[in-house]
């Protein structure tokens, strides 16, 4: 069970941060999109399929519904979070701000299943994340990223 603790903590921020209800999470700081008449797992290809046509790479997988049943033994519904990277940004990034990597190196976009079977993605503005960092440039890298992560969203 040890192994799984550090996932675990990932999925709970996820959780805390994204809300198992989208609708619960401040508004502005999140870009969200329904897709109707797809399944859940048509979305998960559609979305990894536009996030690499933008430059970004799958670096993980997370099936938090079953994570949640293998650790803790709790039933969700349908819920994964794709960990992607553009490593064009992410170089810039760390090459800015090394100490604070983890802002801007991976982004977590979350598929899930709604209570009417709908499927919604949504992801964290990275824009929104950046604030604390006292560096314009690393605002730019931000922005760009925003605006590629905005294209993936519209264009599903």
């Amino acid at each position: 069970m040890n192994k799984y603790k550090p996932l675990i903590m990932i999925c709970a921020m996820v959780v805390v941060l994204l809300g198992l209800n989208p609708s619960s999470v401040q508004a502005g700081i999140t870009f969200d999109k329904t897709l109707y008449g797809t399944t859940f797992d048509d979305a998960i290809s559609q979305v990894t399929d536009f996030l690499s046509e933008k430059g970004f790479h799958l670096v993980a997988t997370i099936d938090v519904q079953k994570t949640m049943k293998e650790t803790i033994d709790k039933e969700m519904h349908p819920y994964t979070i794709l960990q992607v990277s553009s490593p064009r940004h992410a170089f810039q990034a760390l090459s800015l701000e090394n100490k604070v990597g983890s802002i801007l190196v991976y982004i977590n976009i979350v598929v899930q299943e709604t209570a009417h079977s709908q499927v919604e993605v949504s992801t964290i503005d990275p824009v929104s994340l950046v604030h604390a960092v006292q560096n314009p440039q690393f605002a730019d890298v931000a922005q760009e990223i925003r605006q590629l992560i905005r294209e993936v969203i519209n264009g599903l």
